[in-house]
C-alpha cells in the first residue's frame, strides 16, 4: 500500500514584485515578500506529494515559493529529525515528521492562452506539482479544436429557429490534464479554476466602461444578466471538463479532479463534472418510449442503468470524509457572511469504499482555513496578500 496527500490550492494572484496583473494592482517588493513567505508557510505545513495550484500568472514566481518552502523544510528537518547517532532515529513519529522536500519534483504550468503579458490585463493559468512525477506530457485544454455549440430547445408552440444557441471557443482559464503513478497504478489528475461568478460584461463602442460597472447608476437586470453570462460560461466549462473526464473513465483509468469550481458541490456546474446521481431504482421510472401508463424499466435495466451511471461517477473527497467522521462544516471561502466550500477534490469510484474494482481509500481530508476572515467582520479586516481561499488536501492508500 502507498500513502498519497494530495491537495488544490489557490494562491490567489502570484506574480513577481512591481508587476501589475490587474489594473492598478501589483505587489512591493516588500508585500512580494510577504506573499512568498505565507505561501511557503503553507505548502511547508500541507507537505502534499501532489499540489494543483490555481490563479499563477508566472511559473517563475511560483517556483521561487516552492524553493522557500524547501528551503524551510531543510532547516525544520535539521532541527526536528535525529541523526543516525541517535539511538531513538528508527522511530515512526520521525518519518511523520520529516518534510520531503521537492527539488526532484515534476512541475507542470499552463499559462492562460489569453494572457498577453500587457500590464493591468494578465490572465492567471494553473499548475501542478508532483513528488510522484509525470507519466507521459501534461496536457493543456483551453482552446477547443472544435468549438461546444449548444442549442437551446424550443419551447412548445414556437419555432426551432427562435430558440437559439451558446458557443464555446475557448474556456477562461486552462484545464491542466496530468497522468500521475501512486503505488502501481496510474491515476489522471484535472487541475481546473472555473469561471467565477463575477459579472460578465461589454463595453459600448467609445466608452471605456461596461455601463454596468457605474454603480453610482445602478443597473440591477444588467447586472444580473453580467451573472447570467458568468454561469452559463462557467457550465458549459465544466462540460468541456466532464467530457474529458468520461474519455479517461471509458479507458478504464482512475481520475481525480481539482481546483477551484467557484461553486459549491450541489451547483449544477459541479454537478455537472462530477455526474449525475443515479435514481433509487429505475424499475419504479415510466420507460422513456412507454406506450401504457404501466410502461417501466424492467429489473435488468435497473441493473444495466445503474451501473452505467455509477461507473462514470465521480465522488466528493468532502463528503467521503464526513461520511465516514462526525465533521459536519468545510468551508474554503469567506465573504459577506457566506462560508463555503467552493473548492474541490473529486474521486473517481476507484477510490470509493463500497466499489467492488477498489483501488484504494481516502483515510483522511484536511483543510487549512484558519487564515480565513470574513470580509464583511469589522475586526477581522481581509488581507490581501494571503489566499482568499482555504486549502483542501484528500489522504488517500492506493
Amino acid at each position: 500500500m502507498t500513502d498519497v496527500t494530495i491537495a488544490s490550492f489557490n494562491v490567489k494572484n502570484l506574480i513577481g514584485a512591481e508587476k501589475e496583473y490587474y489594473r492598478f494592482q501589483s505587489y512591493t517588493p516588500e508585500e512580494y515578500a510577504w506573499k512568498k513567505d505565507w505561501l511557503a508557510d503553507q505548502i511547508l505545513t500541507m507537505d502534499a506529494d501532489v499540489i494543483g495550484f490555481q490563479e499563477i500568472f508566472e511559473e517563475t514566481a511560483l517556483r521561487d515559493v516552492i524553493a522557500e518552502a524547501d528551503v524551510r523544510g531543510a532547516a525544520l528537518n535539521d532541527a526536528t529529525i535525529p541523526d543516525r547517532s541517535k539511538r531513538y532515529h528508527k522511530k515512526a513519529i520521525f518519518r511523520k515528521l520529516a518534510y520531503d522536500a521537492y527539488s526532484d519534483a515534476a512541475l507542470a504550468f499552463a499559462p492562460n492562452a489569453a494572457d498577453t503579458g500587457e500590464p493591468g490585463q494578465r490572465r492567471p493559468g494553473v499548475a501542478v506539482l508532483s513528488r510522484l512525477g509525470f507519466v507521459g506530457a501534461p496536457e493543456i485544454i483551453q482552446d477547443l479544436a472544435d468549438p461546444l455549440v449548444i442549442p437551446f430547445q424550443p419551447l412548445r408552440g414556437l419555432d426551432a429557429a427562435d430558440a437559439g444557441s451558446f458557443t464555446l471557443r475557448r474556456i477562461s482559464r486552462p484545464i491542466l490534464k496530468v497522468r500521475i503513478p501512486m503505488g502501481q497504478a496510474t491515476v489522471t489528475v484535472f487541475n481546473c479554476h472555473l469561471k467565477s461568478k463575477l459579472g460578465e460584461f461589454f463595453t459600448p463602442e467609445g466608452e471605456e466602461t461596461p455601463p454596468e460597472a457605474d454603480l453610482t447608476r445602478y443597473d440591477p437586470l444588467g447586472r444580473a444578466l453580467g451573472a447570467l453570462r458568468a454561469a452559463l460560461r462557467r457550465m458549459a466549462e465544466a462540460w468541456v471538463l466532464r467530457k474529458e473526464i468520461v474519455a479517461e473513465l471509458d479507458k478504464g483509468r482512475p481520475v481525480i479532479v481539482m481546483g477551484d469550481f467557484n461553486d459549491g458541490e450541489h451547483a449544477v456546474s459541479s454537478e455537472i463534472v462530477s455526474g449525475e446521481a443515479p435514481f433509487k431504482n429505475y424499475a419504479w421510472m415510466l420507460r422513456h418510449d412507454a406506450r401504457h401508463g404501466n410502461d417501466r424499466y424492467t429489473s435488468g435495466e435497473n441493473r444495466q442503468i445503474t451501473e452505467a451511471v455509477e461507473s462514470l461517477r465521480l465522488h466528493s473527497a468532502e463528503k467521503l470524509f464526513v461520511r465516514k467522521s462526525l465533521r459536519d462544516m468545510v468551508y474554503t471561502t469567506a465573504f459577506g457572511g457566506v462560508f463555503e466550500s467552493i473548492d474541490q477534490i473529486y474521486l473517481s469510484r476507484h477510490f470509493h469504499p463500497d466499489a467492488q474494482e477498489q483501488l484504494g481509500e481516502m483515510t483522511y481530508f484536511s483543510v487549512f482555513n484558519d487564515h480565513l476572515t470574513d470580509g464583511s467582520h469589522a475586526e477581522a479586516p481581509y488581507n490581501k496578500l494571503a489566499s482568499d481561499h482555504g486549502q483542501i488536501m484528500a489522504h488517500l492508500r492506493v
